[in-house]
């Protein structure tokens, strides 16, 4: 386990997060290839959602899985090994000349990160010392920084070279793959250690040495629902805008594909700062306040902005995805906080299975789409972020 007052480990902070940024980066090829996509597959935007829908729950309900495994076995080579998996997707994704091969490749990527992600969060814990806040935003900053980069890729890269230009992408698996090469021999140290922490802690664990523990199982149980709840309403809402906003820019403002992945990018871009300083603000103020204060307080902004003009929607959608991702490595350590002896599990259910879930809303928003238009479905879509108000609901994580 880690100690609260042990140092953190900064060299092994930032590797990981680089590997999560990389491990992101290609995530991101797949919504960035989305215009591309559209056009030279003539695919509907039921298609596009299926494709989100399909990375999303490949990359997302297997992470519980494996973390779950993993809280049980030490597993330090699936970090190369699932790298490679994404390796595969990315040639795949740069080749596929038809859906369901698309599709195929879409999987590999999504397993690769499945893997990658409660592993991952597992260094970042060993490597955090008292610092967890701080320590996770560092890492889901990289990872966000990574998401970022595709509406870039669309306007610098596809736009011109189209789908082959996903082969890029390989790079990014090649290089992650070496960084993890670098980090197991420390990992692996720190997971024997653990184990023997775990032992330790199962046989003292009817002392109830921490507050969670002191807590009725029932209770702990509905917060960590609640919470995978509150994660499924953020992405899906988190969903619409880098999925489908850029259509809608393109519809009801006139924009070119280019110009559409500026406040995409803003949105994204606004996000990685928030991710961060929503973690060093946690270790401030608490894990709850600043859930809340992520979800709750960006519904007046996403309420507001399907009326902006054109010149408004930059400043606001920037500080609308500040607040909204400021929760988002937040939720994860509030996650472990409550299952302090499964941490990959609790990182699997915060970053993959409620996204998972909310994968689900990408599909039923391109349904939508097609059915209702891109307006009628934005507008309903800016509503999700009042569910953040059932925060209030989970319990302090502040000891009285």
């Amino acid at each position: 386990m880690a100690q609260s007052g042990s140092k953190t480990v900064m060299p092994v902070l930032l590797a990981i997060s680089l590997v999560h940024m990389l491990n992101d980066s290609m995530q991101a090829v797949v919504p960035a290839l989305y215009p591309i996509l559209e056009e030279s597959l003539n695919l509907s935007m039921v298609q596009i959602g299926l494709i989100g829908f399909m990375l999303n729950m490949t990359s997302s309900v297997m992470q519980p899985v494996v973390g779950a495994y993993s809280d049980k076995r030490t597993l330090p080579n699936m970090l190369p090994f699932g790298m490679g998996l994404s390796l595969i997707g990315m040639v795949g994704l740069a080749f596929a000349p038809h859906f369901w091969m698309l599709l195929c490749a879409v999987v590999f990527i999504g397993l690769g990160s499945a893997i990658f992600h409660p592993e991952g969060s597992r260094v970042v814990y060993f490597a955090a010392g008292g610092k967890r806040g701080f320590a996770q935003s560092v890492y889901q900053v990289g990872g966000n920084a990574g998401s970022t980069l595709g509406p870039l890729m669309t306007a610098l890269v596809f736009v011109h070279l189209g789908q082959i230009g996903a082969i890029w992408g390989t790079l990014f698996a090649g290089f992650a793959i070496a960084v993890l090469l670098g980090l197991l021999p420390w990992y692996k140290r720190k997971l024997k250690e653990w184990e023997m922490e775990k032992s330790r802690r199962s046989a003292a664990s009817a002392n109830g040495s921490t507050v969670m523990e002191r807590m009725s199982h029932p209770r702990v149980k509905f917060a960590m629902g609640m919470l995978v709840f509150l994660v499924f309403a953020r992405s899906w809402y988190h969903s619409g805008i880098g999925s489908f906003y850029q259509f809608y820019l393109k519809a009801d403002y006139g924009l070119t594909t280019s110009q559409a992945q500026i406040p995409v990018f803003l949105f994204l871009a606004a996000g990685v700062l928030g991710t961060f300083f929503g973690g060093v603000l946690a270790d401030r103020f608490g894990l709850k306040n600043m859930i809340v204060f992520s979800i709750a307080g960006a519904s007046p902004l996403a309420l507001l902005l399907p009326h902006l003009p054109l010149f408004w929607v930059y400043p606001v959608i920037a500080v609308l995805g500040f607040i909204i991702l400021s929760g988002f490595s937040v939720s994860v350590v509030y996650a472990q906080f409550l299952m302090p002896a499964n941490v990959g599990m609790a990182s699997g259910l915060t970053t993959g299975l409620a996204f998972g879930m909310g994968a689900i809303g990408g599909v039923a928003l391109g349904q939508a789409i097609d059915s209702f238009g891109i307006s009628e479905v934005m507008f309903a879509a800016s509503f999700f972020p009042l569910v953040g108000l059932f925060a209030l609901l989970l319990p302090s994580d502040r000891q009285k």
